[in-house]
């Protein structure tokens, strides 16, 4: 006798639905085959899943069975197909008999021993690929609940155990679905305040910029000038989630395994600091089965790169696609795969190895060809990929020690919201949604400038030496400071503005 149920595989962060199949007969007794394509953890699972089916109640099959995981020319990994190859194999040895359509039907998850059901990664775009294809019903072990409840029209059946799972599927006892979970984006704490922040006015400026319109930034300045805190404080001003954009970073999450049980939507925006020696699969994804790195995982988000002349030259190399296009292209044995990667670099470094080329206070011992070297470090076209270049001075005693609070992030993300608000409408046909995600041909569309502001770039681009990319970027940079001052046209002082952040010609 056959069976056939169905499950689902993870593709990057997308899922494939996959059939489930289980016949008994032929070959050695009491032996259990798995074919189409499967990893080691997916070979295994039938020593998991015999003692599971045991220690439900039930006895294991007297006969060979092989189980199919079609189709066959998509790669299974993970230990998530344990419990519908356990489904299958009861049914199709007659150990079960379900009532209801098992077609509308999905199971996911892993079991152990004793047949408890254990958590599995990626399990919200398995329900909602289950929920594009029709299906009614999704079986989920419990602690991947939180996160299977965020999508409608599905019922998400949560399980504890095989033998909960059996008695549900018989009628005996019926699981009751778990209800959709409400949202709530405007509860994100603040930890790191710009009202914190002593001095640098400018730079904090820049900020404001940078998060209003999506926009790269580098700080340059001596050790404890405040760059690293200034960073910190960039989730605070940036406004919140929409469930489009919690949805897609929580995807990415899921896939990666770092969803907490406890909450399962991420509803604040990622901000993420790797360590200088971060390789450079861990930046920007990768593997023997590709899973997303640094640049996917602060999508929507915040990655702050400290001392970034200390990564590996070859490391920052690795940026240039997802600073360019907002997505990384992963090319492995396994396959090809696509992960977002439209994040903020906020990156941070020292004017010279030693730190202080340029301090007021200490003296640089590092010579001008060590100076050139370090710089050299960072790429032109990493240079050129990032829209604000920003000095971050010395702190001195007496802004240090003052009482006179700055303002706070709240106020300074209303007017970030403002700004977003402005470019939301001017882009509601397009399929960007910032500023600085705006192609050459869409800047020129909407970033129009009068005659005065042209030649102002004209001369720019001369005595500058700017390429055809930092042109373009300075032109968003300025729709970006005319759209925080809520004005449609740019200014020639909003180029002015915006040329001061690009990197000085030496």
């Amino acid at each position: 006798m056959s069976s056939k149920i169905f499950s689902a595989a993870v593709v990057g962060l997308d899922a494939e639905i996959v059939e489930v199949e289980a016949d008994t007969g032929g070959g050695e007794l009491g032996k259990i085959t798995i074919v189409g394509l499967p990893d080691m953890a997916v070979s295994e699972s039938k020593e998991r899943v015999r003692s599971a089916i045991k220690n439900s109640g039930l006895t294991s099959p007297k006969r060979h069975v092989t189980v199919n995981l079609a189709p066959a020319d998509l790669k299974k990994q993970g230990p998530s197909y344990d419990l519908p190859i356990a489904v299958s194999i009861l049914m199709a040895t007659n150990r079960i008999i379900i009532t209801g359509d098992s077609k509308k039907m999905l199971f996911v998850g892993e079991l152990a021993l004793s047949g408890e059901v254990r958590a599995i990664n990626g399990v919200l775009p398995i329900v909602i690929k289950a929920e594009k294809a029709g299906f009614e019903k999704i079986f989920v072990p419990v602690a991947n609940l939180m996160e299977a409840r965020l999508v409608k029209n599905i019922a998400v059946m949560p399980i504890n155990n095989l033998r909960e799972l059996i008695d549900s599927l018989e009628g005996r006892k019926p699981i009751e679905p778990a209800p959709f979970c409400d949202i709530d984006f405007d509860n994100a704490k603040i930890i790191y305040d710009m009202a914190h922040i002593k001095g640098q006015d400018h730079v904090k400026r820049a900020m404001e910029i940078a998060a209003a319109g999506a926009h790269n930034m580098l700080m340059v300045g001596p050790p404890g000038s405040g760059k690293t805190l200034i960073a910190r404080t960039m989730p605070s001003i940036l406004p919140n989630l929409t469930l489009e954009e919690a949805l897609e970073i929580t995807k990415i999450y899921s896939v990666a395994g770092l969803l907490s049980s406890e909450r399962g939507l991420v509803l604040s925006r990622p901000y993420r600091s790797p360590h200088h020696t971060a390789s450079g699969v861990a930046l920007v994804g990768g593997g023997t089965w590709p899973k997303p790195g640094e640049v996917s995982l602060a999508h929507r988000g915040v990655l702050f790169l400290d001392e970034f002349a200390e990564f590996p030259r070859q490391v920052l190399e690795n940026l240039r696609q997802p600073l360019e296009d907002g997505e990384i292209h992963v090319s492995r044995a396994a396959g090809n795969l696509s992960f977002p990667a439209k994040f903020i670099l906020v990156s941070a470094m020292n004017p010279c190895p030693c730190g202080y080329a340029g301090d007021q206070e200490k003296n640089c011992v590092c010579s001008q060809s060590q100076i050139i070297n370090y710089k050299k470090k960072i790429s032109g076209p990493i240079i050129d990929r990032i829209d604000l270049h920003v000095e971050v001075p010395r702190v001195n005693f007496d802004k240090l020690n003052s009482e006179t609070m700055s303002e706070e992030s709240p106020a300074i993300k209303k007017r970030i919201e403002a700004a977003r608000c402005i470019q939301k409408k001017r882009f509601q046909n397009e399929p960007f949604i910032t500023n600085s995600e705006m192609s050459s041909e869409a800047t020129k569309r909407y970033c129009q400038v009068d005659e005065s502001s042209r030649k102002l770039l004209a001369n720019a681009v001369d005595q500058m030496h700017l390429s055809a990319r930092a042109f373009f970027r300075t032109l968003k940079l300025a729709r970006t400071i005319a759209d925080l001052e809520a004005v449609e046209n740019i200014f020639t002082a909003h180029i002015a503005e915006a040329l001061q952040y690009r990197p000085r010609v030496e």
